[in-house]
C-alpha cells in the first residue's frame, strides 16, 4: 500500500527521492502574481489608455504623433484660441466652429511635426532612455510606414487649411518650411527652442486672420512674440529632462547653453512674455479681467521658475506640463475680458442717452 503511495522523483544531484503522489495530483498549478484577481480598473479616459485600448497595428501610429501626450497638442492649440477669442466682436463669445476646426489642425499638425522630428531624429532616439521606446526607435514602424503616414496627415491638415479665407490659406501654408527644418536646429544651434517658438506660435497670427481676413499686426505680433517667450520658457525646461544624455550624443539646446544660469534667462522671458501681452491687451482695448489673467499668469511662472529643479527629471516634466494652465488662463482672461468691453461701452453710451 505504501508503494502506491510513493514514487520516485528526480532531487538533488540527479537522486531520486521520494514524494507523495496523491498530495502533487491534488495542489493545483502556481499562479503569477499578476493572474491573481485584483479590485477592477476603474474607467480612465486618459489619452493614453484611449491609445492602449486601440487596435494593436494602430498603437505605433498614433504614439507616432504623440496622441498618448496629449499637452504638445494644447500647447500648439492654445496660441490659436488667443487669437480668435481676441478677433472676436466686443462682448461676444469667440467663433466656437472656428476653435473646432483650428482643434482639428492642431492634432494633425502636432501629429505631423513629431512625425517629421521622429524620422530625423531615430538614430538619436535609441541612444535616449527617454526616447528610445518611440516608434520609430524602437522598430515598430519603419521609415517607409512614416512617410505615408505622414503624406496622410499632411493631407488631412491640409484640408483643413483650406476652409478657411485665402488670406490664411497662404499663410498657413508659409508655416510648413518650419515644422520640416525645426528638428534639424538642434545638430546646429544651441537655439532650437527658439526655432520651435516661431513653428508653435504661429496660430496667434493665423486665427486672428481667419476671423478678419488679415492680420492686424499691432496685435498679432506682440502676441505671437509673447507665444514664442512662453515657448523658450517650457521648452528649455523641458529640455533639461535629457542634458545628460544630449551632451553624449552631441545635440544642442537652450539647457545646455543655459545651464546653472537657466532660472535666470526664464525670468526674462517671462518680463518679455507678460509685456507683450500688456501691449497686445492695450492695442485691442481689452478690460481688467484680461489684466488679471495676465497677473495671475505671472504669478503663475514665478513660482514655476523659483521651484524648478532642473537636475530632477520628473520635475521638469511637471513644470512642463503645467504650461497648459498658462495657456488656458490666458484663453479665460480673453474671453471675460471681451465679454466687459460690452458692459463698459453701455456704461459709455447711458449718459448719452439721458441727456
Amino acid at each position: 500500500m505504501a508503494a502506491l503511495l510513493w514514487r520516485p522523483c528526480r532531487g538533488f544531484l540527479g537522486l531520486r527521492a521520494a514524494r507523495p503522489a496523491l498530495a502533487v495530483a491534488a495542489a493545483p498549478p502556481p499562479r503569477r502574481a499578476d493572474a491573481l484577481p485584483g479590485p477592477p480598473r476603474p474607467l480612465s479616459f486618459s489619452a493614453a489608455e484611449l491609445v492602449r485600448a486601440a487596435p494593436g497595428p494602430l498603437q505605433p501610429y498614433l504614439r507616432l504623433m504623440r496622441l498618448h501626450q496629449p499637452v504638445g497638442t494644447w500647447l500648439l492649440y492654445l496660441p490659436c484660441t488667443w487669437s480668435i477669442g481676441l478677433a472676436a466682436e466686443p462682448g461676444c463669445l469667440p467663433d466656437f466652429p472656428m476653435l473646432s476646426l483650428f482643434g482639428v489642425g492642431a492634432v494633425l499638425m502636432r501629429g505631423a511635426g513629431c512625425t517629421i522630428n521622429d524620422m530625423w531624429d531615430r538614430d538619436y532616439d535609441r541612444k535616449v532612455t527617454r526616447t528610445a521606446n518611440r516608434p520609430l526607435a524602437a522598430g515598430d514602424i519603419s521609415t517607409f510606414q512614416s512617410f505615408i503616414f505622414l503624406g496622410g496627415q499632411l493631407s488631412l491638415a491640409l484640408c483643413v487649411l483650406l476652409c478657411l479665407n485665402y488670406y490664411s490659406i497662404v499663410l498657413g501654408a508659409a508655416s510648413l518650411s518650419l515644422v520640416i527644418t525645426y528638428p534639424l536646429m538642434k545638430r546646429i544651434t544651441y537655439w532650437p527652442q527658439l526655432v520651435l517658438g516661431l513653428t508653435f506660435n504661429w496660430g496667434a497670427l493665423l486665427g486672428w486672420s481667419a476671423i478678419k481676413g488679415s492680420c492686424e499686426w499691432s496685435v498679432c505680433l506682440p502676441l505671437y512674440f509673447a507665444g514664442v517667450m512662453w515657448t523658450l520658457l517650457y521648452d528649455t525646461i523641458y529640455a533639461h529632462q535629457d542634458k545628460k544624455d544630449d551632451i553624449i550624443i552631441g545635440v544642442k539646446s537652450t539647457a545646455l547653453r543655459f545651464r546653472e544660469d537657466t532660472k535666470q534667462w526664464l525670468s526674462g522671458f517671462s518680463l518679455a512674455m507678460l509685456l507683450s501681452l500688456c501691449i497686445t491687451g492695450v492695442n485691442c482695448n481689452q478690460t481688467f479681467p484680461y489684466y488679471s489673467a495676465v497677473a495671475a499668469i505671472g504669478a503663475h511662472l514665478a513660482h514655476q521658475i523659483y521651484t524648478l529643479d532642473i537636475d530632477k527629471p520628473e520635475d521638469c516634466w511637471k513644470k512642463f506640463t503645467s504650461n497648459r494652465t498658462v495657456g488656458v488662463l490666458l484663453f479665460t482672461g480673453i474671453v471675460f475680458g471681451n465679454l466687459w468691453k460690452q458692459k463698459d461701452s453701455k456704461n459709455v453710451e447711458e449718459p448719452l442717452e439721458n441727456r
